[in-house]
């Protein structure tokens, strides 16, 4: 069994170190850390060493190091949106010793009064505010590490821009540090001058005649913009219900259009991803900016059409073909590429691609349904039913 050589240090803003943390410092011979990390250590027998530029240059430094004992300072907890969840995707767990201390999240939740598993705890250091739209909902306890000292005046314009300008924002300077301070105010009356490092909690209220964002699959066709070619709100429901989501599984939406499906995936489960192709550049605009505006910013779209787009992509847990059924081998390379237990659903609207659906149906089995929505709406001076044009659904789950 391999024993650890790569120790993770959590330290605090005042200096002080996780339990075990100063053993750890005294064993290693080289000491990884922030400039501001290493002056709260003090004196060090160990060979000190500051980030590299660029940063992700300390993994290749690292694999060099394997023979020595390493230890490397982080703020907080290193495996809470640190270090330590990309030093685990490089090495084996066996290499690793962890010695965290108390989180950013832990110690603004304790300032704030909250508990922690009532919070929500989310990242936009590094990353889009956008994806704070998928965050928001009346009553919600919101705590975000930051960028830096522009994320706060960012995340008001966000707010309000969602109908949350009430949201009651406070920022929480040095916590744990000689300068902790914390600073309140609304998200539309924001004017915060604040420092750099802090983190910011949200106790989010929604303005009045704000429209609720579910993240449960079915939001209405009005929330994308779109050429009138979307997989439309009851049958989008439907088919994200058979895709079944879940957390830090990948799609891939063939002929995604305005993104509707593989943002709706996005938005239904914690850490998934999806490649949208769609080889109609005006859609890919549409899909993107829906995307964004819908706090999904990361999904990822690709100007290919498929089967030939499909080659070299990251496997898939889930396949979603809404356009291009027609063309030869999308149906048989989708399903050999998906894994025991993968989800492919289709949907048609033509007979042609319906033949397809049917002879895939007969060929691999799975389920065949036909959906039909009618909605109500004015005829003359009394209401009736219009019908939207039926689609066809095929479903299987790989065996």
């Amino acid at each position: 069994m391999t024993s650890p050589w790569l120790t993770l240090v959590g330290i605090g803003e005042d200096g002080s170190l996780a339990p075990g943390g100063q053993d750890a410092l005294k064993c290693a011979d080289i000491v990884y850390g922030g400039a501001r990390h290493l002056a709260l250590t003090g004196e060090l027998s160990a060979e000190q060493r500051t980030w590299p530029s660029p940063f992700a240059a300390v993994f290749t430094d690292l694999e060099a190091l394997r023979s020595r004992q390493v230890a490397v300072l982080a703020t907080g907890d290193p495996m809470w949106f640190g270090i330590g969840s990309s030093l685990v995707q490089r090495f084996d767990a066996q290499e690793l010793s962890v010695l965290p201390s108390l989180s950013a999240f832990q110690l603004a939740a304790s300032r704030m009064g909250w508990p922690l598993q009532d919070c929500e705890c989310l990242s936009v250091h590094g990353r889009p505010v956008d994806l704070l739209r998928c965050a928001l909902y009346p009553g919600a306890h919101l705590l975000v590490l930051t960028s830096g000292s522009e994320t706060p005046r960012q995340v008001a314009d966000l707010l309000a821009d969602e109908g949350y300008g009430r949201t009651r924002m406070t920022v929480l300077e040095h916590l744990g540090g000689e300068k902790e301070r914390l600073t309140s105010g609304t998200a539309e009356d924001w004017s915060g001058d604040v420092a750099a490092f802090h983190t910011l909690a949200l106790d989010v209220i929604a303005d009045p005649g704000t429209r609720l964002r579910a993240r449960v699959p079915g939001l209405s066709d009005d929330a994308f913009r779109h050429d009138g070619k979307m997989t439309k709100q009851d049958i989008r429901a439907v088919t994200l219900a058979e895709l079944k989501p879940h957390p830090g599984a990948l799609l891939w939406d063939i002929g995604a259009g305005c993104g509707s499906v593989a943002i709706e995936w996005l938005r239904a489960a914690n850490r998934t991803s999806a490649i949208g192709l769609e080889p109609h550049a005006e859609r890919r605009a549409m899909a993107a900016e829906n995307a964004t505006a819908l706090g999904v910013p990361h999904l990822e779209l690709i100007d290919a059409a498929a089967p030939e787009g499909l080659d070299g992509l990251a496997r898939p847990d889930a396949i979603f073909i809404g356009g291009g059924l027609t063309a030869p081998g999308v149906v048989e390379k989708s399903i050999d590429v998906l894994p025991t237990g993968g989800r492919l659903v289709a949907n048609a609207v033509t007979l042609e691609s319906e033949a397809v659906l049917l002879a895939a149906y007969q060929k691999h089995g799975g389920t065949l349904k036909k959906l039909s929505v009618h909605r109500a709406s004015p005829v003359g001076g009394l209401t009736g039913w219009r019908p939207l044009m039926p689609v066809t659904q095929w479903s299987l789950e790989k065996s």
